[in-house]
């Protein structure tokens, strides 16, 4: 049983209610609903008294150092056989680190801890440290996003991962970390023991000086498949270090994100390369980059390469035009994989769309998912998209947000959402302007076709 509720408001009669619930749950989430320390000492009781759950979610709540004092009675009990424990954001401090190592040392049950967005601090996350090195600990997932750890870190998390060969997912996104810090902590994982499957290093600090060092870690570890660098000035010089690792034959990377990476054309050669060889790659973001139309036309022809299994390309804000429009025509044409294609905030245009489309409209492309919010686009292209949500019934999910359709292209795309051969699930219009009687025409086909959602 699963107990699952969102951003509500708990009254006394209700939590009463949700607690005689909770005592047969497996999993309780309960993010957003104004929880406070009080209703921790609540739910320690059900921690303690229903072995079956296994998984607690209480993001985004006021818990506080208190309220984790009450959760880490329950689960330092016998009979908990808790293994996921979410509190992100929970108002924590570092006092709350010496409870929660208690936790690690006793609880060989959990196996994920997600604390990230509390102000833990460099002293409370070296006291977690030492909770993960007790023998006890089988923990396989740490998030520390947000924790305001800096540099002082490293040696304490080495230490960890050393001890610890569980240790599957470790994230310290958006922490003062720097170079230094990151060439020591990778040096660390090369020589742990761990088979370290996903790192996060999202805004740390990171430049090209650590990038050798990055590369060392994915040419290393085979069994680190998801690399997040992203928000990252690691520029051209750096993503050529890490070409060398990803290249590797060791390395079987499947998700590799470098959003805002200070990436130019001059990166395409290589990340060309590296879609067009390593057939583990499955999803690449490379989100607010300036590519530009030269750097997107050497991806698309990775893309056109057999040898190509990627399934998720982000080019949103890459300082596209309509000029590199054919060359993702011919590469959806050809390209058998790609699934979910994120090309906003680019300027297509119309007349970028409709060389788009027909590509998309060759059999042998299998799109599902295609975000166009904010490329200049207008009613003229919404005949042609519509020709493509009736005809593609791999199209699931469409974003045209921000974009000046006005009144005569959401009625072509609606005329399109009537076609029975359409299987388009979730159309996002977010800012986009039209009449009270096309509102009224949108509002009747959700409820004439409830599979259908309208996000605007």
């Amino acid at each position: 049983m699963e107990l699952d509720i969102q951003c509500e408001e708990m009254s006394p009669s209700r939590w009463a209610e949700l607690l005689s619930t909770m005592k047969s749950c497996k999993t309780i989430r309960l993010d957003d609903c104004n929880l406070s320390s009080s209703n921790c000492e609540d739910l320690s009781s059900i921690i303690h008294t229903n072995p079956s759950l296994t998984e607690l979610k209480l993001n985004n709540n006021e818990l506080g150092d208190a309220g984790i004092e009450y959760l880490c009675k329950g689960l330092l009990m016998p009979s908990c056989s808790l293994q996921k424990l979410w509190l992100q954001n929970c108002n924590l401090t570092s006092a709350s680190c010496e409870t929660l190592r208690s936790v690690l040392s006793a609880q060989p049950s959990l196996t994920e801890l997600h604390v990230g967005d509390n102000k833990l601090g460099t002293a409370g996350v070296k006291v977690l440290c030492q909770g993960m090195m007790n023998p006890n600990c089988k923990l396989q997932k740490l998030q520390l996003e947000y924790c305001e750890l800096t540099a002082d870190i490293v040696e304490a998390l080495n230490a960890a991962l050393q001890s610890k060969p569980t240790l599957k997912e470790l994230s310290l996104s958006n922490n003062t970390l720097g170079d230094t810090a990151v060439k020591q902590l990778c040096r660390g994982l090369v020589e742990a023991s761990c088979n370290l499957e996903l790192l996060h290093l999202e805004n740390c600090g990171i430049t090209s000086d650590s990038c050798r060092e990055i590369s060392a870690v994915l040419s290393n570890k085979s069994s680190l498949i998801d690399l997040s660098v992203g928000d990252n000035k690691i520029g051209d010089s750096g993503l050529a270090l890490l070409c060398q690792g990803l290249m590797h034959p060791n390395c079987k990377i499947q998700k590799l994100w470098l959003w805002d990476c200070d990436l130019t054309s001059a990166s395409c050669k290589d990340l060309s390369r590296l879609i067009s060889t390593k057939e583990t790659l499955t999803e690449i973001s490379l989100i607010d980059n300036n590519l530009r139309d030269l750097g997107m036309e050497m991806l698309c022809q990775a893309l056109k390469d057999p040898k190509s299994k990627l399934q998720e390309l982000w080019i949103r804000e890459c300082g596209l035009t309509t000029a590199c429009c054919k060359a993702v025509s011919s590469a959806l044409s050809v390209n058998k994989h790609l699934k979910v294609l994120h090309m906003g905030e680019n300027k297509l245009g119309d007349a970028g769309v409709e060389l788009m489309c027909e590509g998309l409209l060759h059999p042998n492309c299998n799109i599902q998912s295609l975000w166009l919010g904010n490329c200049d686009l207008t009613a003229a292209c919404c005949a042609t998209l519509a020709t493509v949500m009736a005809t593609k019934q791999c199209l699931t999910e469409l974003d045209l947000s921000y974009n000046s359709l006005e009144d005569e292209g959401i009625r072509k795309i609606c005329e399109a959402l009537r076609n029975p051969s359409c299987n388009v699930q979730q159309l996002i219009l977010y800012d986009i302007f039209w009449s009270s009687e096309v509102d009224d025409e949108l509002r009747a086909l959700e409820e004439s076709k409830p599979e259908v959602k309208i996000i605007s």
